[in-house]
């Protein structure tokens, strides 16, 4: 049976957490979403609902959708960011070109209503286990871009930690330096390989507002007012519902480029994971660019972090 496709509305998150579910049973990405999860995200200013998603319905069940999340900033480029789920039972031709159709169609009206004239990029990002997908995208033109690794350690035998350089300090996050810490994510991730500028309503929503960040767990080095450093945290409820492991997530770590190479960020880094195991998480988890002009993937290594899978950006200019 052929699917009908229409966008998606909130009343359609049941639904799309059963998709998620079935893909997962197949593709073991480690994503487990609850319907709280998926409507929040559903919910971002970044995301149009009614003109920038798609699902693929069989009946009454959803058996594919789309999305397209417009970004804050073209700076020269509009990167917009895809992301994609087909139920392994309607992973067949029709469905992945009709996708394939659809964000580049949709892309480019989400672009022109955002940043008129701005040249165009769509990035779909994946995990390693997602080979349906890649394939569909490959096929259509799409090259690898980048990948990312997710990186864990374990807090019960967690090794030494390094210290905070003499003369910085570790201050608990507090929201009257939100937006100081917006200025230092956007000043910091500048010259990230993908990454642009966050406005103050993304920030909020998707950051410091999330029900899922742990300011309690999220900590800064601090200059008066301004931000030079910063750790922020995550825990997600229905991860450890589905895998029983209560793992903390530092989802955004940086430092500015006028302390990189003096050992802050692993500092800072190793002050977070211990608060995390007194809090008493299992492990800890990170995720980051292999290629990071940075040298990331050292400071992490430092704290005891190791690889332990890959996601993967598929980029169509």
């Amino acid at each position: 049976m052929h699917p009908t496709w229409r966008p998606l509305t909130l009343d359609d998150v049941p639904a799309l957490t059963r998709l998620y579910e079935a893909a997962e049973e197949v593709d073991r990405t480690g994503d487990h979403f609850s319907d709280e999860d998926l409507r929040d995200e559903l919910e971002g200013p970044n995301i149009d609902l009614a003109r920038a998603t798609v699902g693929a319905w069989v009946g009454d069940r959803l058996v594919g959708y789309g999305l397209i999340r417009r970004r804050d900033a073209a700076d020269p480029v509009h990167m917009l960011r895809l992301q994609s789920v087909v139920h392994p039972e309607h992973r067949v031709d029709a469905v992945g070109a009709h996708l394939i159709e659809w964000f580049s169609r949709t892309s480019r009206e989400v672009s022109e209503r955002a940043f008129p004239g701005a040249p165009l990029e769509l990035h779909h990002g994946l995990h390693q286990n997602e080979r349906w997908i890649a394939g569909v995208l490959a096929g259509a033109g799409y090259t690898h871009g980048r990948t990312m690794v997710n990186m864990r350690v374990g807090l019960a035998d967690l090794p030494p930690q390094p210290s905070l350089p003499d003369g910085f300090e570790a201050v608990p996050f507090d929201f009257k330096y939100d937006l100081a810490a917006l200025d230092a994510r956007n000043d910091t991730f500048a010259d990230h390989w993908g990454s642009t500028l966050y406005e103050p309503a993304a920030w909020r929503h998707l950051v410091t507002g999330s029900k899922d960040f742990r300011p309690d767990l999220s900590f800064l080095v601090l200059d008066g007012d301004k931000v030079l450093a910063f750790v922020l945290s995550n825990f997600y409820a229905s991860e450890a519902a589905a895998t029983g492991i209560r793992e903390h997530y530092a989802t955004w770590v940086g430092t500015r480029a006028a302390l990189r190479g003096r050992g802050v960020a692993s500092g800072l880094l190793g002050h977070t994971l211990l608060a995390a195991k007194a809090a008493g998480f299992d492990r800890s988890a990170l995720n980051v660019d292999v290629d990071n002009a940075h040298r990331a993937l050292g400071v992490y290594e430092r704290c005891g972090y190791r690889v332990d899978d890959e996601w993967h950006v598929y980029v169509l200019s």
